[in-house]
């Protein structure tokens, strides 16, 4: 029988601490009905040092391999991921519980980043000419070897695209650990690669637990690292990695802003922002989570936002009807249900929902909360479900204030039509991305990432993919 690993963590720790405490068995666990679907034995140290082993002697030659050798690959993978969509989708729905319409625009995303980098990849590992007044000067970008990355389950194919379709097109290669329950999703992605015609052993997924993580980090074969989740999984890896001297970029959590202005189109403001809570069953790093709603208008905004959210139709993940399914784990349901209920302990107003939804799986009702106590879970920690908080602003000064007042700085949403308000807010919220009347989401074409608490580094774009390279200084006399 597989050997199932299970470490028991200590209460009174928020969401996000208490998830990096405990390693799942290595599973897949289906959050609709609570079944465990199939097991998977972790590797070995001996098979560790194999997998990192191959990935080296595989970056030797990968390195030499053309620019166009490696475009052509990736629009494979391109091909891949859409003809083989709905497949792929399943599987997401099956381990983590969203849509399965999502489930499968995810991997036509996945393809919408690879096909980026096909097209302009040369363009952006080009040298750059540098005139310094006779000879030649120029910067050239180089790939380190191999990258480390530690992924979450809600993106779960596309938080490994959005570094995998950079790093191969640039010249790493990748050693995957994905999240616990998400293996199958972690095995096709490297199927993916494989199929297109990548060289063997350019990306491999390693199926390890947490605590297997420092092993791989501490190996110098490894040259650096990315991680996608929690606020302690990336104190753990910077860490870990900074005695290396390794290069990590961090994409941590958020608690982002949606401010709505009395100029803004206020039910345009209220439709987006009930599918800006509750994307991706509410699971998500940029998914809005505190609503940040003028005076003048919170009364209205609420009233509309609260039918909005009971609108939802919640049900089985693979129905295509289903916009809300469940949360990914029984741990995150439960830590969710704890969160919501301190914060109406202390005086938060529940406007809709509230609660754990009494049926199999892993179900949280769409939720609304009103007149939160500041040194409540609600207002100071992330929600990680389809759990929305209303703070009312007095001017844009307050709403500003309120922003800012979080230990995160992903992503914010503004909606307003003064350009004058517009011009403050992408000025003054402290964030790595600002959206103006639409909700934030991430594209191949811009770079992703956060400020504070959210972590350092960037994402997809030209800055993404130059995170993991050697930038180069040439002067020839």
């Amino acid at each position: 029988m597989p050997r199932v690993i299970t470490i028991r963590c200590s209460s009174g720790l928020t969401r996000r601490q208490y998830a990096s405490t405990i390693v799942l068995m290595i599973a897949t666990v289906n959050p609709a009905t609570g079944e465990t679907v199939r097991t998977f034995e972790p590797l070995t140290d001996e098979q560790i040092e194999d997998k990192i082993a191959r990935a080296d002697c595989a970056f030797r030659s990968y390195r030499r391999t053309s620019l166009a050798d490696r475009a052509r690959w990736l629009q494979r993978a391109a091909e891949i991921l859409e003809a083989e969509r709905d497949r792929l989708g399943r599987i997401m729905t099956l381990e983590m519980g969203k849509p399965i319409t999502a489930a499968r625009a995810e991997a036509a995303k996945c393809a919408l980043a690879c096909r980026y980098y096909v097209e302009h990849g040369e363009r952006l590992l080009a040298d750059e000419t540098v005139d310094m007044g006779g000879g030649r000067s120029f910067v050239r970008y180089q790939p380190l070897g191999a990258v480390l990355a530690v992924m979450p389950w809600n993106f779960p194919f596309w938080q490994v695209f959005r570094f995998v379709a950079p790093a191969l097109m640039a010249g790493n290669v990748g050693l995957l650990k994905h999240a616990s329950n998400v293996p199958q999703c972690a095995i096709e992605i490297e199927n993916v690669i494989r199929s297109a015609g990548f060289p063997d052993d350019v990306f491999q997924t390693l199926l390890i637990g947490s605590k297997q993580v420092a092993r791989v980090l501490d190996d110098p074969r490894v040259k650096a690292a990315t991680l996608t989740g929690s606020e302690p999984a990336g104190q753990q890896v910077a860490s870990q990695a900074g005695h290396q001297i390794k290069k990590t970029v961090l994409e941590l959590g958020g608690s982002d802003p949606f401010i709505v202005t009395p100029h803004a189109d206020l039910d345009r403001a209220v439709a987006v922002a009930v599918e800006a809570r509750c994307i991706n069953n509410g699971q998500s790093c940029i998914a809005a989570k505190r609503f940040i709603v003028d005076s003048q208008i919170a009364p209205e905004f609420e009233r509309k936002f609260a039918k909005g959210m009971d609108a939802l139709r919640l049900g089985d993940p693979m129905e295509e009807s289903t916009q809300l399914g469940p949360l990914s784990t029984e741990d995150m349901v439960n830590d969710l249900d704890e969160q919501v209920r301190k914060s109406v302990d202390m005086g938060a107003r529940v406007v809709t929902g509230g609660n754990r939804l009494r049926r199999p799986g892993y179900f949280f009702a769409p939720t609304v909360l009103a007149d939160v106590p500041v040194d409540s879970p609600a207002y100071r920690e992330e929600l990680f479900g389809p759990v929305a908080v209303i703070l009312e602003s007095h001017g844009i000064e307050d709403a500003i204030r309120l922003a800012n007042d979080t230990p995160f700085g992903l992503g914010a949403s503004v909606w307003t039509h003064d350009e004058w308000e517009q011009q403050r807010f992408i000025d003054e919220i402290e964030a790595g991305m600002v959206f103006v009347n639409s909700m934030v989401a991430s594209d191949p074409r811009l770079p992703f990432g956060g400020v504070k608490r959210s972590g350092y580094g960037r994402e997809l774009s030209g800055y993404g993919m130059r995170e993991f390279l050697n930038i180069k200084s040439v002067r020839v006399a």
